[in-house]
């Protein structure tokens, strides 16, 4: 059978890009994990302070990545607790209950939230710190807690979007099952529904987690500085990986303080890609449980 020249053409540009975009990928990948090999190793995170008097708070670390490690997981942390809980609740609600009026009206508002430009959420948290100083709270500053309340916005999208997907890959028999064995809507939704979504519902925590870890310009505004050392508390200034990054890159002295930088984008790469893996393995298991799909 003959194709059009069309055909054809679009053909050969659709195997070119299959081609190009995973090369590019891994060109990417390549040279960064290259040039951050000589780095690589316990002096990257714990400088000349020993990992054990590092980890341990005994000594400051002021030349390795650990306060800025400590710094992103207690911000992802934080970030979780606020987010996880009404995203997935939104999108539950979305899938489950909500007419079709509220689903039109949150679905926009999600759709908006989801298209917002991480540094307005930044300047959000700043601009809400200018105004409590002038109205309640004139001694209120940027810091851990408003960090994580910026991002927590940033990520409650791909929460929603994670839950209601999830809730609506569940088979339509299930429900059928559960309204023929005589379950009630509640009784249906925390007994059947939700454990056949779990998987997929966690899978999109993960990605919300990797999301948290990698912006830099929500904290950029919120309370994250250099050399700030382990968080000192919610309202503390503190580091992070993505920051780190961007500042030594930005500020760097010598050819070490850059590979150093270079190290510090292959470990944050490496947490982003061990993140994405187990989302994609937790999708997976979802599908292939409920869904038989591989």
């Amino acid at each position: 059978m003959k194709h059009s020249v069309p055909f054809l053409c679009f053909r050969a540009l659709s195997r070119l890009s299959a081609v190009l975009v995973p090369c590019l990928v891994l060109t990417l990948m390549g040279y960064l994990f290259w040039r951050a090999f000589p780095v690589l190793g316990p002096k990257l995170l714990f400088g000349r302070v020993a990992p054990l008097d590092a980890v341990l708070g005994r000594v400051p670390v002021w030349d390795g990545l650990w306060p800025a490690c400590v710094g992103t997981f207690w911000l992802v942390l934080i970030t979780m607790l606020l987010a996880v809980f009404p995203g997935v609740g939104c999108g539950i609600y979305l899938s489950e209950l909500a007419s079709p009026r509220q689903k039109r009206c949150l679905g926009a508002a999600v759709d908006m939230l989801a298209g917002m430009p991480s540094i307005v959420m930044g300047l959000f948290g700043f601009m809400l710190i200018l105004l409590l100083r002038r109205t309640v709270m004139p001694n209120a500053n940027t810091g851990l807690l408003l960090a994580a309340c910026c991002l927590a916005l940033l990520v409650l999208p791909v929460l929603v979007a994670s839950a209601r997907e999830a809730m609506a890959a569940v088979p339509a028999s299930l429900r059928l099952a559960a309204a023929a064995a005589g379950f009630s809507r509640s009784q249906a939704l925390f007994h059947l529904l939700l454990p056949a979504a779990a998987r997929g519902i966690l899978g999109g925590v993960v990605l919300a987690v990797g999301r948290a870890a990698e912006d830099t310009a929500v904290i950029l505004f919120t309370g994250v500085v250099a050399n700030a050392g382990l968080p000192s508390g919610l309202f503390g200034k503190f580091e992070a990986l993505s920051f780190d990054i961007y500042y030594i890159s930005s500020q760097y002295q010598d050819q070490q303080e850059l590979l150093r930088g270079f190290g510090a984008a292959a470990f944050l790469l490496l947490i982003s890609c061990l993140l994405l893996a187990a989302a994609r393995v937790l999708e997976r298991g979802f599908r292939r449980k409920w869904q038989g799909k591989a």
